[in-house]
């Protein structure tokens, strides 16, 4: 069996298909892990889901932002971003529609396997592995419970927010819950207190850090395990760590797609000559 790693999809299916060809990927023996955001900018993301789902078990995903706002889109809190190329899935049947809910709905933020663990953004550096798989495991259980008993709506509604933007453990209700989605799947910069800074997104600089902002990767302390993350297409992959990669390598901007197997690390790349726009 091998174990593969794939940076954020976001529609962009031909590259996608292009590495699982490349890597000549089965489903009855290979697993592939997904780092999110398997939507939003590109050009076909219901082909992106539609392939996730038909690797059945063999597919490990975990949510990321965009994974999110689908939701909050398919439900009908939110208009979709005219930037993301969602018409295929909106103009589904109900019916439809319903079977994607119910699909994202059971997927985690994060994910472990032996010495590898898998979240979307990263996890907040003053959380250890174990607080952070249980607080994980917390939004997810209260999002299907929303889901199960037709609450879904509400949920997503109390979910946007860059509020509260920094962590404590009494933190309760909602508020709680958006730290943590925020955290694990919209994460990039810390201020100097370790609280959220969600409005920088570019690549660290030394304005930024004028600014007292680092990579929330700069406090994660060694643990025994590697965390493989996407998200901050910015870094195009760069930690300056072995133990915390990077796999967003912006292939929906024009760069590419990185698949990563595991745990020999060889690395796979496809190509996008055409930016979203």
């Amino acid at each position: 069996m091998a174990r593969y790693f794939v940076g954020d999809l976001q529609g962009c299916v031909s590259q996608f298909d292009e590495l699982l060809a490349a890597v000549k990927f089965d489903a009855r023996f290979d697993e592939l892990w997904g780092v999110g955001d398997f939507v939003a900018r590109g050009p076909d993301s219901l082909a992106c889901l539609q392939r996730l789902r038909d690797l059945g078990s063999a597919a490990k995903c975990v949510l990321g932002n965009h994974d999110l706002n689908l939701l909050a889109v398919l439900t009908g809190v939110r208009k979709a971003n005219p930037k993301d190329q969602l018409d295929a899935l909106l103009s589904l049947p109900k019916a439809q529609k319903q079977e994607w809910i119910e699909f994202l709905v059971q997927q985690p933020l994060l994910r472990q396997v032996d010495d590898v663990v898998m979240t979307h953004a990263g996890i907040y550096p003053q959380w250890s592995l174990a607080e952070a798989a249980e607080l994980a495991e917390e939004v997810s259980v209260s999002l299907q419970r929303a889901w199960r008993h037709q609450k879904l709506s509400q949920w997503l509604q109390t979910m946007y927010g860059n509020e509260p933007p920094c962590w404590s453990p009494e933190l309760a209700g909602p508020e709680r819950i958006r730290f943590i989605i925020n955290a694990f799947t919209r994460m990039r910069f810390l201020d100097a207190k370790q609280c959220l800074d969600l409005q920088a997104k570019g690549t660290p600089s030394k304005e930024t850090e004028a600014e007292g902002l680092k990579p929330w990767f700069v406090y994660w302390q060694p643990q025994p395990v590697t965390l493989i993350f996407g998200h901050w297409a910015a870094l195009q992959g760069n930690t300056g760590r072995d133990d915390v990669i990077g796999l967003d390598t912006g292939c929906v901007w024009g760069e590419h797609m990185t698949l990563l197997r595991w745990p020999d690390g060889q690395r796979w790349q496809a190509e996008n000559p055409e930016a979203a726009g």
